[in-house]
């Protein structure tokens, strides 16, 4: 209760963010999340393995359209979602002070990256095909050319110690080429990722393409590392012994794997992650006489 206004606190109970919509989890399980000082924050959902599968269902509906509009309008739906953080920066300065312990000039300098990082992918998504595609050279009267398409679903263990600017460096990439995304949020510090889902939900984004659940990052890894539907996975947010377990499950069903290395968040992204979940389909076409 507030010493001041005689008033009990109300804490903010998150939802997870599932298929566009917030449903609770299923278990109907919450977990606290304090800040870096143990200060009591708000509940977050407790996802439980059901949650998971039904994120990597809504993941896949939304893969078909998501992956057939045009990069156009893909480059201008994920500027409109950096338009909206930037009208949102306050709360996740507050958000990323609060969750990484540091001051509020640093988190800003992270919510600014990370905002930045979202506008200089969606500006990929018409320029990768140049980089990622080709027309090769033949030995016959044939027209012989690459181009990119989206790997389909993706599993996502953004970084752990890196709520927002980790969070946004692992999504963006594999959206933007036209994958659909299941994200767990980071266990200790999910708020920044629960408050995109409220701004994923409020812009152009169709429902479905991002999937955000939060709880116990091995407990949701494990069945999405197994799932038949999930075609790769990211696991920058494992550590080493959950991420070797995690490997060898995705190897049932061949998934692509991208193994955690403990990059500089803040430094120049480069394309790796653009590329990682891509494939590269190959035409022959005759030529003309």
């Amino acid at each position: 209760m507030s010493e001041l206004t005689g008033r009990l606190a109300v804490f903010k109970t998150y939802k997870l963010y599932v298929g566009g919509k917030f449903p609770r989890s299923e278990s109907g399980r919450v977990y606290e999340v304090t800040d870096s000082k143990g200060t009591w924050l708000a509940h977050a959902p407790l996802a439980s393995r059901k949650d998971a599968r039904d994120a990597v269902v809504a993941a896949r509906k939304a893969f078909g359209g998501w992956s057939g509009a045009t990069a156009y309008n893909r480059g201008q739906i994920l500027y409109r979602v950096a338009e909206m953080l930037e009208g949102r920066r306050d709360q996740f300065v507050a958000e990323v002070a609060a969750a990484e312990g540091l001051s509020k000039a640093k988190a800003a300098a992270q919510v600014d990256a990370a905002i930045d990082r979202w506008v200089w992918y969606a500006g990929w998504s018409d320029k990768v095909a140049q980089i990622a595609g080709a027309a090769n050279p033949v030995a016959g009267p044939y027209f012989n050319l690459s181009s990119p398409e989206p790997t389909g679903v993706v599993a996502v263990l953004p970084p752990q110690d890196s709520s927002f600017l980790g969070l946004v460096s692992v999504i963006a990439p594999a959206i933007v080429t036209g994958n659909t995304v299941v994200v767990v949020a980071a266990e200790d510090a999910p708020l920044p990722a629960l408050s995109l889902a409220e701004v994923l939900a409020t812009s152009d984004l169709p429902g479905g393409v991002v999937n955000l659940l939060s709880g116990r990052t091995a407990e949701l890894a494990a069945p999405l590392a197994a799932h038949q539907d999930v075609n790769a996975i990211d696991l920058a947010g494992a550590d080493a012994d959950l991420a070797k377990d995690l490997e060898i499950s995705a190897a049932d069903n061949l998934k692509r794997v991208l193994r955690p290395t403990p990059p500089n968040w803040s430094a120049d992204p480069g394309t790796a992650r653009l590329l990682t979940f891509l494939e590269t389909k190959t035409v022959w076409h005759p030529k003309g006489t």
